[in-house]
């Protein structure tokens, strides 16, 4: 039994934390020789990355972790490492790259998607404003949201309240009915606050995106969740859940989270799926999970659209997305490192861990899932970087 004590130090930090190429020869005997080399070459390469990022989660206490480097079209390097459950991590791996993993606030880019399916519609338009689809919330609401817009909101420009720490999330009002009358009461309370105002060119802002999945509702006709399982699964074969995968499934990952023991020791532990977390306001901000296969698959639809290939959306849209605004686009956070463009986003509820990194001149991305909320991702992601350029 886990101590009510430990279980609400567990709790707190969770919220707290509201991211191989072989060439055929021509000539037989030559190309027999070039392919055993390269083949040699590969294996060592990927023996390599293994043991760097087994050596990765024992330093950073991540029991499970799945990663791979992509192109548009090829799956350069996929593995799948370690436990689902830390209690197991002395036995044999049971990690399998099947296994569901929270995306966290890499879903934002997944929700991006999903608006960008019903712009190409006709149904809604990046400039397409708040209150034009709400107007009867004009009266009650802040007068200086008026202007806002489906662009502002996923590109965290339209200066609504944060909730992306403990105290905001623990703070604000229950609201009563189903998900989706949930969801709406609690857009039409965040329109009532003062609005953010600052020298930045945007703030990141989760309650940003639980206003913009109820835009997409009402354009849809459909709660977030059908609509997201419309779009994603019965169109563009995406598989995924909401919600961690171990409360919707048999045999899946646990999230892990730092706890600390009646003498003040810290250490790991596994979240169980019955603990009292709830995501379901925020579900357009980040409450997918999803499986390494799937996740490549939408990556790689990304990848395509960005080298100018027509997909489930046209090549347009998907250079929308990324580059709709310089810094932060709709669902990415758009850098320079060493002259290079990237495209990047990270995201954890605090027990998983995901990040992502596409150098946008080779349209290479660089994937890593974990099932514990700690920042050993990013050493695993440098390396891979170095190793697969």
């Amino acid at each position: 039994m886990i101590n009510k004590n430990i279980l609400e130090a567990k709790m707190k930090y969770l919220y707290r934390l509201i991211y191989t190429f072989l060439l055929m020869g021509c000539l037989l005997i030559i190309g027999c020789a070039y392919i055993q080399k390269h083949s040699v070459e590969n294996i060592n390469i990927q023996q390599d990355i293994t043991e760097i990022a087994i050596d990765i989660m024992k330093r950073h206490n991540i029991p499970a972790m799945v990663f791979a480097v992509v192109s548009k079209d090829e799956i350069i390097v996929q593995k799948a490492l370690g436990h689902r459950i830390i209690t197991e991590i002395n036995e044999e791996p049971t990690i399998d790259i099947n296994d569901y993993f929270h995306l966290g606030s890499n879903g934002k880019a997944i929700a991006g998607f999903i608006a960008a399916y019903f712009v190409e519609q006709g149904k809604i338009s990046w400039d397409t404003k708040f209150f034009e689809l709400f107007p009867e919330l004009i009266e009650s609401s802040n007068p200086d949201y008026l202007e806002i817009t489906l662009v502002d909101l996923f590109s965290h420009r339209a200066g609504v309240k944060q909730y992306n720490n403990f105290e905001d999330f623990m703070n604000r009002p229950e609201f009563t009915g189903n998900i989706q009358e949930r969801r709406k009461h609690f857009v039409e309370y965040v329109l009532t606050l003062p609005k953010i105002e600052n020298e930045k060119n945007w703030n990141y802002s989760n309650a940003g995106y639980s206003i913009a999945g109820v835009m997409l509702e009402r354009v849809s006709s459909q709660s977030w969740e059908e609509l997201s399982r419309d779009v994603l699964t019965e169109k563009a074969d995406i598989e995924f859940v909401f919600g961690w995968p171990n409360r919707n499934f048999e045999n899946q990952p646990y999230g892990h989270s730092m706890a600390t023991d009646s003498e003040g020791n810290k250490y790991f532990t596994q979240i169980p799926a019955s603990t009292s977390y709830d995501l379901a306001l925020f579900e357009p901000a980040g409450d997918f999970s999803m499986n390494l296969k799937n996740y490549i698959r939408f990556i790689q639809m990304n990848l395509k659209g960005l080298s100018g290939k027509d997909n489930f959306l046209s090549s347009e849209t998907y250079n929308y997305l990324f580059k709709a605004k310089d810094d932060y686009a709709i669902g990415w956070l758009n850098i320079i490192r060493d002259g290079t463009p990237i495209s990047t986003h990270s995201g954890s509820d605090g027990t998983f861990y995901a990040t992502v990194y596409i150098n946008r001149d080779t349209l290479t991305a660089y994937i890593i899932l974990a099932n514990t909320g700690t920042l050993g991702v990013y050493e695993l992601s440098r390396k891979l970087r170095e190793i697969y350029k």
